[in-house]
């Protein structure tokens, strides 16, 4: 299930011939562009001036600068390049009537932000979808949130690899156990870490306001980036686990995240049969 503000595809029937905005050309955009074959698209790759491009495909055109991707058309842009990239850039696309789908749900962890989006959003017609990304049962989960006594946690594990930085920082030796990184609030766990935790901020948006309680692990047994969830309420108990493969070009990232955008851009340009 995606979160979005509002919803409803593209009414409109495409041709062979359309044009996709994409912001960032990382790990996750790069698998995006394996992921969504289409011989009638035409990308706009929004990068920093910077940015070094190789092997870029011939239906590719890079831009420097926001306004020639707006510039350009585009009949829905991507987002992934991270919450600033989400944070800097939707509400100026906003403004030019153009839907976004994004990666970077955990922006949405800053309250000023949240508002400010809010404000934008009533300005336009253009709408704003989050895909599900590395979970899934989204939609049991809002289904029980109305419920007094439902309690949900997830549980973040990822192998050690992963947060190579964070340990050595704390001086924390994951060899054998799991060591607990953080417990907390969506909110809280998206700030600190804005590269891990978008599943956390997706999850928490699915149940809201329903209290979402947050534990992220390292863990030497972990096999690919896992997420766990736990839910108990009258209506029963469910045990939900989704275990990753990591992102080839990024450990912190799982694979499952580009795949969700694909599948979520088909649905929006009703493109659900396209292999």
């Amino acid at each position: 299930m995606a979160q979005q503000f509002q919803s409803g595809p593209i009414s409109s029937e495409f041709s062979q011939s359309f044009t996709i905005g994409l912001i960032g050309f990382g790990a996750i955009a790069r698998e995006l562009l394996v992921n969504f074959a289409h011989e009638g698209v035409a990308w706009v790759v929004y990068t920093r001036a910077s940015s070094r491009v190789h092997d870029a495909a011939q239906n590719i055109t890079f831009v420097h600068h926001l306004h020639e991707l707006i510039n350009s058309k585009p009949c829905v842009v991507i987002e992934a390049a991270g919450q600033t990239a989400l944070t800097d850039y939707v509400p100026v696309i906003f403004e030019a009537g153009i839907p976004v789908i994004a990666a970077s749900v955990g922006a949405l962890a800053d309250e000023k932000f949240l508002l400010t989006l809010t404000q934008a959003h009533r300005n336009t017609a253009a709408s704003l979808i989050f895909p599900s990304g590395a979970v899934g049962g989204l939609d049991y989960l809002s289904a029980i949130a109305p419920l007094e006594d439902a309690r949900i946690r997830y549980t973040s594990r990822k192998p050690p690899a992963a947060w190579k930085a964070e340990l050595q920082e704390r001086e924390l030796v994951c060899e054998t156990d799991p060591v607990v990184l953080f417990e907390g609030s969506p909110a809280e766990a998206a700030r600190l870490y804005p590269q891990n935790l978008n599943a956390a901020l997706a999850l928490s948006l699915a149940i809201r306001p329903r209290a979402l309680a947050v534990r992220v692990l390292a863990d030497p047994k972990a096999k690919g980036n896992t997420h766990e969830i736990e839910a108990e309420s009258a209506a029963g108990t469910a045990f939900m686990r989704f275990e990753n493969v990591p992102s080839p070009f990024n450990p912190k990232t799982s694979a499952i995240t580009a795949l969700s955008l694909a599948s979520t851009l088909r649905k929006f340009l009703h493109l659900d049969g396209m292999s």
